[in-house]
């Protein structure tokens, strides 16, 4: 009964609104995967594996934080509003998301708000490259969102530049139809401005 209600408080703890330090995440962790070893130590081996599980559990959200997990799965749902929810509950991503995080998070808020205003979701595209990401395709995803963007702005310079960056990032080609895609926009967009601006002298 003890071990259910410590239990309870920290996971009311851990999705409290107010805001966690990810430092408080890990410090939990730490004593509640000691207290499963303790368990172990003195025999309680089933209440031990079970304590230390649940303080495993804890210490991935120091790591990955469960509301940035929850707004990921809304955003490939497109459900933007509950995405925007999830997303909005961190309130200070600097003391509640390890540092890894920081650039993920910014591109997630620039993916969902792209979905209602694309224009100003590019500081958050700009502020995630700037506090970097580990994977390459959200390196790539990031520079293809922006050279949509820089088209959008009629900023063909910008956009090149982005799309070039952003293929060179694809190592996987996870993004390689959508870069086509922006390409081939690209090119129609050329077309229109040779049709306004009257044929090209051809060679």
């Amino acid at each position: 009964m003890l071990v259910n209600s410590t239990n309870k408080q920290i996971f009311a703890l851990l999705n409290s609104k107010k805001i966690m330090s990810n430092i408080l995440r890990l410090v939990i962790a730490c004593v509640v995967l000691g207290a499963g070893v303790t368990l172990c130590g003195f025999g309680f081996w089933g209440w031990g594996i079970l304590v230390f599980l649940i303080g495993g559990l804890i210490l991935t959200t120091y790591f990955i934080n469960e509301k940035m997990i929850m707004a990921q799965f809304y955003l490939r749902k497109e459900n933007t509003v509950k995405a925007e929810a999830w997303l909005m509950k961190i309130t200070d991503y600097e003391k509640e998301l390890n540092k890894n995080q920081h650039g993920y998070y910014n591109l997630l808020l620039g993916l969902n708000e792209s979905r209602k205003a694309p224009l100003k979701a590019e500081k958050y595209f700009k502020k995630a490259l700037s506090l970097g990401m580990k994977m390459s395709h959200n390196i790539a995803l990031a520079k293809l969102s922006l050279a949509g963007i820089a088209m959008a702005k009629r900023n063909k310079r910008e956009a090149q530049m982005y799309l070039q960056e952003a293929t060179k990032a694809d190592t996987n080609k996870l993004l390689a139809e959508q870069i086509k895609m922006l390409k081939n926009q690209m090119a129609q967009m050329d077309k229109q401005q040779v049709i306004r601006g009257g044929f090209r002298q051809q060679f």
